[in-house]
């Protein structure tokens, strides 16, 4: 707790605003702080959470109320909370009165939103999260309590309230897969069991958790921007106003609905069967599982078919929800995929809709530098934007391998047609929002 109390001081919080603002390095940082009596753990402290603070300015304060604004976290803190953005947006869930549990509250982002009028008490198993917690609600004006117990038996403490919020901790041990999705404490299981205690609430999961695995009842949302899928958020009890019911969101910046989609639960299409999951484990080798989109099943994706006149790019929340298929085809019947597996929808007409990158298909190459080179040139471009699906490689590398010289922009897509490598030139469609 010590470390808390250093950096909450106002002393180390007047250093650190008068150090950003002469944009002092690292250098004189610590020469500073040692003159003024700083022991070296001290100072380890201080620029460690220096570091920290324009991320958190800019991930929780708006732009023109940053100045002076000071939140205890760490590093792995700060990265596992909700921004703003869709912290404002999951605020409108719940209703204006009554109480919150914020379970594995962490430094406290899914508190910093909710209406002022809730009566909030952040759980957490570890200490040094429930101080920052305090701290945190302190300044974002909150009524907050906190409580340092297991969650998962959280009722025995005594903790009642009428609706709660969860983060699973995401801390695989040392030597496990981190990207094995199911490895939540508590488990989606004891999720449902805490959820029986309370009118309703909130979970967060990470985006690609396996859908099979959400109980009936519930209803499923997939947030974030028009380039990002940050969340996979179920909703229980009097929170999920449209049980089984799948929904993909743009958020705005400002916290506000951008678009979105909406349809109903399908459990038949929830379980790969093995010939897809083969072809999915396959992409996964070829572009590694950061890239990796599992979007496709062999029931109730678009079909296949041959490279049109346009191609599009889904917004991740529509490719995580399986909801591109159903906004593709209301912008064009004859949407279709050009290899099963890879979220890429061309079309006779651009997808000129919100939730679509669309582009104008110039010229298709197969993936050979002699190929790619003769297309660039035709086309007299320069200047590429290089985006991979299904082919892994290093894009930085193949621009400067390709050396492109002509005065027009383009888009290079590096991707796959009915299971082929191919190149694909193109132009961005400005979509008409």
């Amino acid at each position: 707790m010590e470390s808390w109390n250093l950096l909450a001081s106002e002393n180390v919080q007047d250093f650190i605003e008068q150090a950003l603002s002469k944009k002092m390095d690292a250098l004189q940082i610590s020469t500073s702080l040692n003159r003024a009596g700083y022991s070296n753990g001290e100072r380890v402290a201080i620029m460690d959470y220096m570091a920290l603070v324009p991320k958190f300015r800019e991930k929780f304060f708006d732009e023109t109320d940053r100045k002076g604004k000071f939140l205890l976290c760490d590093k792995l803190a700060l990265e596992q909370s909700t921004a703003k953005d869709i912290g404002r947006w999951k605020a409108g869930l719940l209703p204006g009165d009554g109480s919150v549990s914020d379970l594995c509250c962490g430094m406290g982002g899914d508190s910093f939103f909710l209406p002022a009028t809730l009566k909030l008490v952040g759980v957490d198993l570890d200490n040094g999260r429930l101080c920052m917690y305090r701290y945190n609600a302190a300044a974002f004006q909150k009524n907050a309590d906190t409580r340092c117990a297991d969650v998962r038996t959280v009722q025995g403490h005594g903790l009642q309230a009428d609706y709660f919020t969860i983060d699973p901790a995401r801390r695989a041990l040392e030597g496990e897969n981190q990207r094995d999705l199911r490895n939540l404490t508590p488990t989606l299981a004891e999720v449902v069991e805490i959820s029986r205690h309370y009118k309703g609430g909130m979970a967060k999961l990470p985006p690609g958790y396996p859908p099979a695995e959400i109980p009936d009842g519930t209803e499923i949302l997939y947030l974030g921007g028009h380039s990002d899928c940050r969340e996979c958020l179920v909703l229980f009890g009097e929170i999920a106003k449209n049980p089984d019911t799948v929904r993909a969101v743009i958020v705005s910046k400002s916290g506000e609905t951008e678009a979105e989609w909406s349809r109903k639960r399908d459990r038949s299409t929830e379980t790969l069967d093995d010939e897809l999951q083969e072809k999915l484990d396959k992409n996964d080798s070829l572009e590694g599982k950061d890239r990796t989109y599992r979007t496709a099943t062999s029931r109730n994706d678009l079909p296949l078919g041959d490279l049109g006149k346009f191609i599009a790019e889904p917004a991740p929340v529509l490719i995580r929800s399986h909801l591109f298929n159903a906004a593709s085809l209301a912008c064009d019947p004859s949407a279709r995929l050009i290899s099963e597996g890879i979220a890429y929808v061309t079309s006779d007409i651009p997808l000129n809709a919100p939730g679509f990158s669309s582009y104008e298909v110039l010229a298709h190459a197969e993936i050979a530098t002699g190929a790619v080179r003769a297309m660039l040139k035709e086309f007299d471009v320069g200047k590429i934007t290089l985006k991979l699906r299904g082919v892994k490689l290093d894009p930085d590398a193949e621009i400067k391998r390709l050396k492109p010289k002509g005065k027009n922009s383009a888009i290079l897509f590096y991707t796959r047609a009915r299971g082929e490598k191919v190149a694909i030139l193109a132009k961005k469609v400005t979509n008409d929002r």
